[in-house]
């Protein structure tokens, strides 16, 4: 099986699609972007892709979910991926000689109370990764990045504080994505995209009592436009219940009926890391 997953080395996405396919024989294909992976898969180059699209912090990654829909692809798993940020430096630096952090600019803020308390400068890079990397290159002891445990391994740095980030309930939600939509049997959650037959007041209230009246709880509800005209928006809903349950194919017949588009983005189950 060959997988594409977000670069550069000793990023959170290569840490994640490293561990979920750990059992298997695979083949990797590093992107430079989100777009790159899932173009990917619709390309065909690769079987499977893993990208993030919810931060607990930082919230949706719209690139994501845009980019699922455009190329008309399919999810069947998610992963939930511990976010620890930890100060990293070349061997031997200590944390007094640390004059300027280097991190990309959401882990930059969530660790401000951390660079404050040791008075450096930051500079921004464009991972987590890259500025791992570029303290490695760099060679000197006042300059230290915020990144992850596999960063420090992949680079050969050491980790001079762990867990630096203000808000320790830090994760980071990925996708398991798929060029020929599946069916998964028993899954425990479904992704659906829903365009309204018509913007009027109370519309989305409507569609969330067809969940409701079905007993179906949803765990995510984002809204996106629809890129056709201002003011238009369709719903990505996430359930907990898999698109082969009994009430899952009501829920959808009753909101065809109403005239609304209904598509099914993914069935799956979640695995944390």
């Amino acid at each position: 099986m060959k997988v594409a997953y977000l670069g550069p080395k000793g990023t959170f996405s290569e840490e994640a699609a490293f561990r979920y396919f750990s059992s298997n024989e695979m083949e990797w294909l590093m992107c430079e972007s989100i777009i790159d992976v899932l173009e990917a898969i619709k390309e065909k180059k690769v079987d499977k892709g893993i990208v993030p699209i919810e931060n607990s912090i930082e919230g949706t990654i719209n690139i994501t979910i845009d980019g699922l829909l455009r190329n008309n692809l399919f999810i069947d798993g998610e992963v939930i991926l511990p976010v620890a940020l930890h100060l990293l430096s070349v061997k031997g630096a200590e944390i007094n000689q640390i004059k300027e952090v280097w991190s990309i600019p959401p882990a930059l803020a969530q660790c401000r109370d951390y660079i404050q308390s040791l008075r450096a400068s930051s500079r921004h890079f464009s991972s987590t990764a890259a500025a791992a990397k570029a303290v490695k290159d760099e060679g000197e002891k006042e300059f230290g990045a915020i990144a992850s445990e596999w960063s420090a391994q992949a680079f050969g740095l050491q980790i001079i504080k762990k867990n630096i980030q203000d808000y320790t309930e830090n994760h980071t939600r990925f996708v398991i994505v798929t060029n020929t939509p599946e069916t998964i049997t028993h899954s425990n959650k479904a992704m659906l995209v829903i365009t309204p037959f018509e913007e009027r007041p109370g519309v989305l209230v409507t569609i969330l009592n067809v969940f409701s009246s079905l007993s179906i709880n949803l765990s995510w509800i984002e809204s996106r436009p629809t890129k056709k005209k201002l003011g238009e928006y369709r719903f990505f809903v996430e359930t907990q219940k898999g698109v082969d349950d009994p009430d899952m194919l009501r829920a959808k017949t009753i909101l065809e009926t109403y005239g609304h588009d209904v598509q099914i983005l993914g069935s799956y189950n979640t695995t944390s890391l």
